[in-house]
């Protein structure tokens, strides 16, 4: 599948089938934690980076091989920022128009600050946006958006869509031990989310590769701290083991590609995702994959982890591009 992957289990949304409208790393932020990588280029221009009938036409197909209970939400995530794509106002109302089932938006939320984006977004059912800083200060370091974003046009659009929005607002605070969970960082972030009154406030921590070297999770006193400053709402979000549907793929390297490129693993992980298949057959498939060029092996946190062989990371963290040649899946 091109667009749609899963259902992989959520946290927060249970069995969740994905939704990827732009291509990888397609973005108007270049977090440092960022599991995919590096934003390079820095994307801040909407338009129609898929056509939209093929990709609800994917959507359509997926749905009617599953049955009820398979998947629990429909959500609009991925590669880079879903709200990129011009049309998505058009993808959230054919996937209504389709299922019954809730959809949800991940989205860094920078662009709620244009009436014709807030209108679209307004009949999904819950929005999960990014709120990592409460200054403009942190917001640099952390988030490090296009030139053209300003830390105050991005809480504005999230204040002026918080106040038509009925859905549910789950904003997401990611952690990065040393820049955004000391205790003025976090008392910043504190405001904005009490203009906000969100929902609930998600906390999150890098469990997967980020994007720079020297980017760590905070420890359990700065986790505390964290909850404690946030507000009742907020909670940690922990991490599950993953259970992805694979029912789609004919090959483990398909499988294997195709997961990672959209959710990079630990190499355990991906043995224990693949466990239909034989031990046998997973140790050829993986030194296939391996061999093929179409991943990269990257360290972090002292494991080793999968992902897109068109994911760019900070030089010292890459353990090695697999293969003899430098070929990327997409741009």
């Amino acid at each position: 599948m091109k667009y749609v992957f899963g259902p992989v289990p959520s946290r927060r949304l249970g069995r969740s089938l994905g939704i990827d409208p732009v291509p990888l790393k397609t973005c108007n932020w270049n977090c440092v934690y960022c599991q995919l990588g590096r934003s390079t280029p820095v994307v801040n221009e909407r338009k129609d980076y898929f056509p939209p009938e093929e990709i609800l036409a994917e959507i359509e197909q997926v749905l009617a091989r599953h049955t009820p209970g398979d998947i629990d939400w429909i959500t609009f995530a991925g590669s880079g920022e879903p709200l990129l794509h011009a049309s998505i106002g058009r993808l959230i109302a054919g996937v209504k128009r389709m299922t019954e089932l809730p959809v949800a938006l991940l989205t860094n939320g920078s662009f709620l600050h244009l009436a014709e984006v807030r209108d679209a977004v307004l009949a999904v059912d819950a929005v999960l946006p990014s709120i990592d800083a409460g200054s403009a200060d942190i917001f640099r370091k952390v988030d490090r958006p296009h030139p053209g974003i300003s830390f105050e046009e991005h809480v504005e659009g999230l204040a002026a869509f918080r106040q038509s929005y009925r859905g549910k607002f789950w904003p997401e605070v990611m952690l990065v031990r040393g820049l955004n969970d000391t205790e003025e960082a976090l008392a910043d972030i504190a405001v904005v989310l009490k203009r906000l009154q969100p929902d609930l406030v998600h906390i999150n921590v890098p469990t997967r590769p980020p994007a720079e070297t020297g980017v760590e999770p905070p420890d359990d006193e700065g986790l505390m701290r964290a909850v404690a400053i946030l507000g009742q709402s907020a909670q940690v979000v922990v991490p599950g083991e993953a259970d992805i549907d694979l029912g789609e793929f004919d090959t483990i390297v398909d499988a294997v590609i195709d997961i990672v490129s959209r959710h990079p693993m630990r190499e355990e992980e991906i043995r224990r995702v693949l466990h239909r298949w034989s031990p046998a057959e997973v140790r050829d498939a993986l030194a296939e994959v391996e061999a093929s060029g179409r991943v990269q092996i990257i360290e972090r946190f002292g494991a080793r982890f999968w992902t897109a062989a068109g994911s760019r990371y900070s030089q010292d963290g890459r353990k090695r591009r697999t293969g003899a040649t430098d070929r990327r899946k997409r741009p």
